[in-house]
C-alpha cells in the first residue's frame, strides 16, 4: 500500500490547501529578522523503507535516469538577473557601475536531522550582506541541487528550504539534484513536482508565493526549466540538470534525449558569435570530479560536455557541483596551458560526510588525482573540507573570477575564506586576486592628516604657553 503523503501546508477556513498568492513584484526575505527556529515544523520519517526498495532495484540495475518536463523556450531558454530582480534595471545598472558582482552558491543543503546545520550556513551567508562597500554585498544565491531531502517533496519544503532562507535578502536559484528528482517507491508523486512548482514559475503569471512557503513572503523563482542561462553582468552560468541517479549524473543518452547537448552547443555559439567577455561558468549537481568513498566521478557526462566544448571551440572559466557532502577544489590543466577549477560545495547542511572511512589517514593536498594522457587531461585535488558545513563565494569583475570557500564553523564575525582561486579572465589561467580598495588607504590618509594636524596644534600650543611663562619671568624680574 502506497504511503501517504503528510502535506503540511496552509489550509484554508473550509479545510482546502491554501491557494497561491500572487504578488505585484517579487519578495526575497521577511520584512524583519526572526530567531532561527529549534526544531522542524514537520518531523522527518525515516525512509529506510523505500531504500530497501532502491536498493534492491539498483543492484538489479532497474534504475535508470528519468524523462523530464522541457523547459521554456528551446533550444537555449535563458533567464537574467534584471527578470529575477522584478525588471528593476536601477538596480542592475548599479552592479554595472561598481565593476564586479558578488554572488553566493552551496549544494546539498537540505536536512532531515533538523535545522541547525542548514541555519549555521544560511546565518554566515546573511552575515555577508553587512558590507562597508556596496560592491561586495552579493546579489544572489546560487543551490547546486538536492534542496529538499529525501524526494523533493512538497511537506519539507517550508523546514529544508524557505524557513532556512527566510532572511536572506536576495533572490535564490537552483539547480535540481538527484534527491529533487528522485521518487519515492512507497508514493504517489510526479518527479521535479515541487522544484518545477517552487523554482520554474512561469513570469507570464505574475510573481507567486507558493503554499509551500507556509506563510512566508519569498515568491518562487522564475527559471525557465531545469536547464537553462542565466545572465547577470560580469557573468553568465549555464545550468544543467544531472538527473536522478545517486552515480553517475546524466544530461543525455536514448532514455532522456540530448536536448542538454543542444542547449549548451547553443548557448556556446551565442557566445562566440557575441564574443562575450565576462566569466562563463557551469553549473549543475554530480560533480564531473570527486574523490572520496561516497560519489565517483561523473566521467561519461564531462566527456558529453568536453566534445561540445572542444567542437566549439569555448571552454568555462570554472564548473560549479555538489552532491558529494564536503567541499573539493579541482584543477584541470589543460594541453594549451589554461587552468578550470572544478569545485564541488555539496556542504549546505546536509550531513558532511569525510573523504574516507573512519580510521584512514587523512589526504594530503595538493596532488594529481588523474596523470595526463592523450585523451585525458592532469587534474590536481587543490584543496578540500570534509569536517565543516560551508558555501562558495563568488566575486567576477571585468577581469578576474574568484572563488572562495567559507566554512560556517567560522561564524559571522570572520571574513576571510579558508580556501580560493582566482581566473584571468582573458587568459583561463590561475592569477594572483587584485583585491579591491575598500577605503582602507583613504581612512589611513585621513587620520595621518588628522594626527599631524593636531600635532601642530599641540606643538602651537605649547610654544604659546612657553611665550607666556617667559613674559612673565621677565615682569617678575623687574
Amino acid at each position: 500500500m502506497a504511503r501517504k503523503s503528510k502535506i503540511s501546508i496552509k489550509k484554508s477556513k473550509v479545510g482546502q490547501p491554501a491557494a497561491a498568492r500572487r504578488l505585484a513584484h517579487p519578495v526575497f526575505a521577511q520584512p524583519e529578522p526572526t530567531p532561527d527556529p529549534k526544531i522542524f515544523k514537520i518531523k522527518h520519517p525515516s525512509d529506510n523503507a523505500a531504500y530497501k526498495i532502491i536498493d534492491k532495484l539498483n543492484a538489479e540495475h532497474h534504475l535508470q535516469a528519468m524523462p523530464f518536463p522541457l523547459p521554456r523556450e528551446l533550444p537555449e531558454p535563458r533567464l537574467t538577473l534584471t527578470e529575477v530582480f522584478g525588471n528593476n534595471t536601477s538596480a542592475i545598472t548599479a552592479i554595472a557601475r561598481r565593476k564586479q558582482i558578488a554572488f553566493h552558491a552551496t549544494g546539498d543543503c537540505g536536512s532531515t536531522r533538523g535545522p541547525k546545520t542548514e541555519n549555521e550556513v544560511t546565518d554566515k551567508m546573511i552575515s555577508d550582506f553587512q558590507e562597508s562597500n556596496p560592491k561586495e554585498i552579493p546579489q544572489f544565491c546560487f543551490l547546486l541541487g538536492d534542496i529538499v531531502y529525501n524526494f523533493g517533496e512538497t511537506e519539507y519544503y517550508y523546514d529544508q528550504f524557505y524557513d532556512p532562507y527566510r532572511d536572506y535578502p536576495a533572490p535564490v536559484l537552483a539547480a535540481a539534484g538527484n534527491h529533487d528528482g528522485m521518487i519515492s517507491p512507497l508514493a504517489h508523486a510526479q518527479s521535479l513536482d515541487a522544484y518545477l512548482r517552487n523554482f520554474c514559475s512561469d513570469p507570464k503569471n505574475g510573481y507567486i508565493v507558493t503554499p509551500e512557503a507556509g506563510g512566508l513572503s519569498r515568491t518562487a523563482q522564475i527559471q525557465p526549466g531545469v536547464f537553462f542561462t542565466f545572465d547577470a553582468p560580469f557573468v553568465r552560468i549555464l545550468v544543467f540538470y544531472s538527473n536522478t541517479l545517486e552515480d553517475p549524473g546524466v544530461i543525455a543518452n536514448t532514455v532522456i534525449g540530448n536536448a542538454q547537448l543542444t542547449f549548451l552547443k547553443t548557448a556556446l555559439q551565442r557566445i562566440k558569435k557575441e564574443n562575450y567577455q565576462g566569466a562563463l561558468l557551469f553549473a549543475h549537481h554530480h560533480p564531473p570530479y570527486a574523490v572520496g568513498s561516497q560519489h565517483a566521478s561523473s566521467t561519461i557526462m564531462r566527456q558529453q560536455m568536453d566534445a561540445i566544448c572542444a567542437s566549439v571551440g569555448i571552454w568555462p572559466h570554472a564548473v560549479l557541483a555538489g552532491h558529494a557532502h564536503n567541499y573539493q577544489r579541482f584543477t584541470r590543466h589543460r594541453p594549451d596551458g589554461t587552468d578550470i577549477p572544478y569545485i564541488v560545495c555539496g556542504n549546505g547542511g546536509h550531513n558532511v560526510q569525510k573523504l574516507g572511512p573512519k580510521g584512514t589517514m587523512p589526504l594530503r593536498t595538493p596532488q594529481i588525482v588523474q596523470q595526463g594522457t592523450d585523451s585525458e587531461d592532469q587534474v590536481t585535488l587543490e584543496n578540500y573540507d570534509d569536517l565543516n558545513y560551508g558555501y562558495l563565494r563568488i566575486i567576477v569583475d571585468l577581469d578576474q573570477l574568484r572563488i572562495e570557500y567559507h566554512p560556517a564553523s567560522d561564524g559571522d564575525r570572520v571574513k576571510t575564506p579558508d580556501d580560493s582561486v582566482t581566473i584571468d579572465l582573458t587568459s583561463h589561467r590561475q592569477t594572483n586576486y587584485t583585491p579591491n580598495d575598500l577605503g582602507f588607504p583613504a581612512q589611513a590618509k585621513a587620520i595621518q592628516t588628522l594626527y599631524v594636524k593636531q600635532t601642530k596644534s599641540v606643538i602651537s600650543s605649547t610654544a604659546r604657553g612657553s611665550r607666556s611663562t617667559l613674559r612673565r619671568a621677565k615682569s617678575s624680574q623687574k
